[in-house]
């Protein structure tokens, strides 16, 4: 799977001062992200799928797959913390033209490494397509262990992580002990060019949305093995990067997003705009 070495970029998902999804908008975001990423990942935790309706979710794919400025591979987001649910999900979705889904570790039930386990061993052996793990702690309030990931590494649909969990010596664990073909991608933008230090191939990032061509060389030079021209510029994001997330995400890349006037700001309840105060903050940085 080295098509999705490098930079995939958590797509924002625009909506229309109605609500609804702003298919012009989301044009532009393709055309944009397109001149630097590698890959896009489609209906993310960046893309609101928390709010995003099923057959919201089937047309935003839709149009990526029929917008694709240069044809890049894509990740669609198929996750959730009813297993039954996800498989019929999977089961229900045209997955002609995805190269993996993304599947979250769920959430809220918080369930033993047991059961994240079985979880995921019976979403891959649903899919069509492979899979790729996602480990976020800080929104399912559990942690996937090294052990966990390196046991789900063995099924032949499983074929990598995006590991959000922000701990480097879990994430040299995995890279010590993973199949040699099995992909460990960061989930921390910061962290992209340690976790490609340590093995790994690359990011499924925020802030590739708003500056596609300068925070994909990050990965780039990292896997060219230039560890010092990538954290030179992973440097030079690391004041704007908190501001993504302080009003929660995907609030403050859209806020970057509508400066240069690539699409809206808009969001849906229960998120809401960026605030006057974070406004400010971000066009002084952009």
């Amino acid at each position: 799977m080295e098509k999705l070495y490098g930079t995939g970029v958590a797509l924002v998902t625009p909506f229309t001062n109605e609500g609804l999804v702003d298919y012009d908008g989301l044009k532009r975001v393709l055309d944009f992200t397109a001149l630097g990423v590698d890959y896009f990942v489609v209906m993310g935790t960046t893309g609101e799928v928390a709010t995003v309706t099923r057959s919201e979710k089937k047309a935003v794919l839709a149009f990526a797959r029929a917008n694709n400025p240069k044809n890049l591979p894509i990740v669609y987001g198929i996750g959730g913390n009813n297993t039954a649910a996800v498989i019929e999900e999977i089961k229900d979705t045209d997955l002609k033209g995805v190269d993996a889904i993304l599947s979250v570790s769920p959430y809220y039930n918080k369930p033993s490494q047991r059961g994240i386990v079985a979880h995921f061993k019976a979403i891959a052996d649903a899919s069509p397509v492979p899979v790729i793990l996602y480990n976020v702690p800080g929104r399912t309030m559990s942690n996937m262990t090294a052990e966990t990931t390196l046991e789900l590494a063995k099924h032949p649909n499983i074929i990598g992580m995006k590991e959000a969990s922000g701990n480097l010596e879990q994430c040299k664990a995995i890279a010590d002990g993973k199949p040699e073909d099995f992909l460990l991608l960061s989930g921390e933008d910061l962290l992209t060019d340690e976790i490609i230090k340590l093995g790994g191939k690359g990011v499924i990032s925020v802030l590739a949305n708003g500056f596609p061509e300068e925070f994909s060389s990050i990965s780039k030079l990292a896997l060219n093995g230039d560890f010092e021209g990538a954290k030179k510029i992973t440097e030079s994001f690391k004041e704007i990067n908190p501001l993504m997330y302080a009003e929660s995400n995907p609030v403050g890349v859209k806020e970057v997003l509508r400066l240069k006037e690539i699409c809206g700001n808009q969001v849906r309840l229960p998120l809401v705009s960026a605030s006057d105060e974070l406004q400010k903050q971000i066009a002084d940085l952009v």
